[in-house]
């Protein structure tokens, strides 16, 4: 086949092809470049080795996104970064050749891939049976994707004859850029999978608008699309300064503020930020690996009253149904999937990783839910789903079809040398996020030794949420609890959701001070004990947090739902969180309270620990009043303090010596 004359048809097309090139390292080396020889073009190498140029690493990718290539190669040899490989398929023009890298093709399944250090907790690389499997499945099913094997012949299919391609993308841009022109004030939205000009347009829009424009976006190097077509009007502020600025002094004569992938910004920021601006157009993608945009129709554009809704779906660079889109889609499970059952009689049933293999579109249909209904759900959500370590899954189905999803990630079984580590801020091995939060910053090192299971997503569609479902989930996930101690919940605090793990029989046990950045909440974490120690466990960190609570409600903005302790006497327990932050490298943030209580009984000066806790002041107010070089210094001072306050205390050392139980103290007095 004449490669060049099927190219240039498919520029015509406006088509994008995948070819795949599966064998031994040198002889996918030579295939390559014979398949390059005979086109022209940019031909730039994704991989973890340069071996030609231009030349770009998986995880530097993000970095040319709005950049335009002519062929490019993906070299999955060693691992398969799946966010990288539908970034890359973004970026190439209509006529375009992706030549896809592989292992030898029956070899491939049982090949380590580095790219799971990325995503499976683990020290070592792990094989990802699952994902090649299903993978591989799709090469095979789709015939527009040739595949060039090491032990087989090409299969290389024609493209049927069809018209000549007339883009449509700019003129669909155009008309919605008129729109957007004679927009009335109010919040405007425009969503759109990659590749179909929301930045342009939203750059388009401040070079025509007759008055100022200003834009705002998660980074400033994401918006070289946008400043592109905006030219000379291009005025743009990081979200955190330009609210700063807002609330000094409210902008005057400032038309529209424009916000580029809004999604990946917290809400309550873009709360705040578009009461400012009587008009703002709110840009994100819902489609891709992004992986933020669904969540952000469904949390935060639900509730703008009277907004706007637009959408860009013609491609720009290509075709509809071209071929290289529809395969990273279809592969990557971009599509959200079919409606789901809004009635009938409930059943529960356990799902396996290796039921990818046995039932696929059951296991498809749970991920798509829970794409669907969570704010961050992306490639490396699935490529964790199909093959981490420790995962478990369970869902719900009426007719047949699935209304609900759970998903478990085992924690815990720390060694006790390990957990003590944990505990003295020395060690953060990989994964057991709440195991290991309980130890590092609640003082509790046997939350890392039990065995727990976390909960790490779940998902009801709409018409099926306050029917007793999620409690049904959970209490399936307790019926098959042996051998564990706990079940656990990370999650965004919010008096809603906290009600239904109340409902569930979680506690709560920990509250951060700082807002998450993707949900603009404060984290929190909840335990459901299972078994005697865990009970005992969790029976003790529930008044843990009552008692710290009369100090953490000081840096809080909003009421929880906790009953504050007001028994504030120092007791032993807090001699060890004080000794563990004095001489070991326990965070400052986890012993505050039990410092508060110290200094509370202290009669020593202190100055460093009283502005912090007492008088609150910042890090720079401190560092000035203190002549202290930085926060680094303001630590040692603060932790210096401690140990003058705990001598105070207890004069013998009798704390400071059971605390070298848990770690050698740097100076002599461990054990």
């Amino acid at each position: 086949m004449d490669l060049q004359k099927l190219t240039t048809q498919m520029q015509r097309q406006g088509m994008r092809r995948l070819l795949v090139i599966s064998g031994d390292a040198q002889w996918c080396q030579h295939q390559a470049e014979q398949w390059q020889a005979q086109l022209a073009g940019d031909w730039l190498w994704v991989g973890e080795a340069a071996q030609q140029q231009p030349h770009c690493a998986p995880g530097a990718l993000r970095n040319l996104l709005g950049q335009e290539f002519r062929h490019a190669l993906f070299d999955a040899r060693k691992g398969f970064h799946a966010e990288a490989f539908a970034a890359l398929a973004g970026t190439l023009l209509a006529g375009s050749w992706l030549l896809l890298l592989v292992p030898p093709w029956q070899a491939w399944s049982a090949a380590i891939d580095r790219d799971s250090l990325r995503w499976n907790d683990a020290a070592e690389a792990i094989a990802t049976p699952n994902f090649v499997a299903h993978l591989q499945q799709q090469l095979l099913s789709d015939k527009r994707v040739a595949i060039l094997r090491q032990d087989a012949p090409l299969r290389l299919q024609p493209l049927p004859a069809a018209a000549d391609w007339q883009p449509e993308g700019q003129q669909q841009q155009q008309r919605l850029l008129q729109q957007l022109l004679t927009a009335p004030p109010g919040v405007s939205v425009l969503t759109a999978p990659r590749g179909r000009g929301k930045s342009a347009l939203a750059g388009m829009l401040a070079q025509r608008w007759p008055g100022k424009c200003w834009v705002t976006a998660p980074a400033k190097v994401s918006t070289d699309v946008l400043a592109q077509f905006a030219g000379e009007a291009f005025r743009f502020y990081a979200p955190d300064t330009l609210l700063a600025a807002c609330a000094s002094q409210p902008p005057a004569q400032v038309d529209w503020l424009l916000i580029d992938e809004a999604a990946a910004i917290p809400a309550p920021i873009l709360q705040r930020l578009i009461r400012y601006f009587p008009r703002v157009l709110l840009t994100t993608t819902v489609q891709g690996y992004e992986g933020t945009g669904r969540g952000f129709l469904l949390k935060f554009c639900a509730a703008l009253p009277q907004a706007q809704f637009f959408t860009l779906d013609q491609p720009l660079r290509w075709a509809l149904n071209d071929p290289l889109e529809s395969f990273v889609e279809r592969s990557l499970l971009f599509d959200e999937g079919g409606s789901f059952s809004s009635s009938g009689e409930v059943h529960f049933q356990r799902a396996e990783q290796s039921d990818w293999l046995a039932r696929p579109a059951s296991l498809t249909a749970l991920y798509q839910l829970l794409t669907s209904a969570h704010y961050r759900t992306s490639p490396l959500d699935l490529r964790r789903m199909m093959d981490a370590q420790g995962m478990h899954f369970v869902a719900a189905y009426c007719q047949q079809q699935v209304c609900a999803a759970l998903w478990l990630v085992d924690e815990g079984g720390l060694s006790a040398e390990l957990a003590s580590a944990v505990w003295a801020g020395a060690r953060r091995p990989r994964g057991n996020l709440v195991a290991q939060s309980l130890a590092a910053h609640s003082g509790f090192p046997e939350a890392a030794q039990l065995r727990s299971r976390r909960i790490s997503r779940i998902a009801i569609t709409p018409a099926r949420r306050r029917c007793g479902i999620g409690r049904q989930l959970i209490a399936q996930c307790v019926a098959g609890a042996a051998g564990l101690d706990f079940l656990s919940v990370s999650f965004g605090y919010t008096d809603e959701l906290w009600q239904f793990w109340q409902a569930c029989g979680f506690q709560l046990v920990r509250i951060g001070t700082q807002r998450e950045a993707s949900s603009g909440c404060y984290s929190a974490m909840a335990l459901l004990p299972v078994s005697a120690a865990g009970r005992d466990l969790t029976q003790r960190a529930v008044k843990r947090l009552a008692r710290d609570y009369y100090w953490l409600q000081q840096q809080l903005d909003q009421s929880l739902a906790i009953v504050c302790d007001l028994q504030q006497e120092f007791n032993h327990a807090d001699g060890q969180e004080v000794a563990g932050f004095a001489f070991a490298h326990r965070p400052f943030e986890a012993a505050m309270p039990a410092l508060g209580r110290l200094l509370a009984r202290s009669s020593l000066a202190l100055p460093a620990l009283r502005g912090a806790i007492t008088r609150q002041l910042s890090v720079g107010e401190l560092c000035r009043s203190l002549g202290l070089a930085g926060r680094k210094a303001l630590l040692q001072r603060w932790r210096q303090e401690a140990r003058l306050a705990l001598a105070d205390f207890d004069p013998c050392g009798a704390i400071s010596k059971q605390v070298s139980e848990y770690f050698p103290l740097p100076d002599g007095r461990g054990k």
